[in-house]
């Protein structure tokens, strides 16, 4: 499958995710995709945490944009459906399906959200669905 058959419905410059109307879960995606990475860490509480694949969690907005900096230049995310549901504390939780892909692999990723009640995120963990063989072929 190519990038071209991942790529999220847009409305003008807007995410469309089945499933998904949060505005905070539409702009993490566009502004991840625009590599504009203080504003996807803008989008997190002051202390909220970052869990990407292969990695410990990054606290707070400072070390989420370093950690994208780095890690995230040559990164596309292709959201293409989730789910929500309320938690206690009225936290929400969002599930996101779709494909990441980078100049080398492309690879399908389930992403978890947790919004405050500011709507702000928590938490967002990135678990890429790949098997284990997958996994060892995209070590660098």
């Amino acid at each position: 499958m190519t990038a071209a058959e991942f790529t999220p419905t847009t409305v003008g410059e807007k995410f469309q995710i089945s499933g998904v109307t949060e505005p905070t879960i539409l702009r993490y995606f566009e502004t991840l995709n625009a590599g504009t990475f203080e504003k996807t860490a803008a989008l997190f509480a002051e202390d909220g945490v970052m869990h990407p694949p292969f990695e410990s969690g990054f606290v707070g907005r400072d070390a989420i944009t370093h950690y994208l900096q780095q890690e995230a230049q040559d990164v596309k995310a292709f959201p293409r459906e989730g789910v929500s549901e309320t938690l206690d504390e009225e936290q929400i939780q969002f599930q996101v399906t779709g494909k990441a892909q980078t100049s080398w692999c492309g690879v399908n990723v389930l992403w978890t959200f947790i919004l405050n009640q500011q709507k702000e995120i928590l938490y967002t963990k990135i678990k890429l669905l790949a098997s284990a063989q997958e996994l060892l072929n995209l070590r660098r």
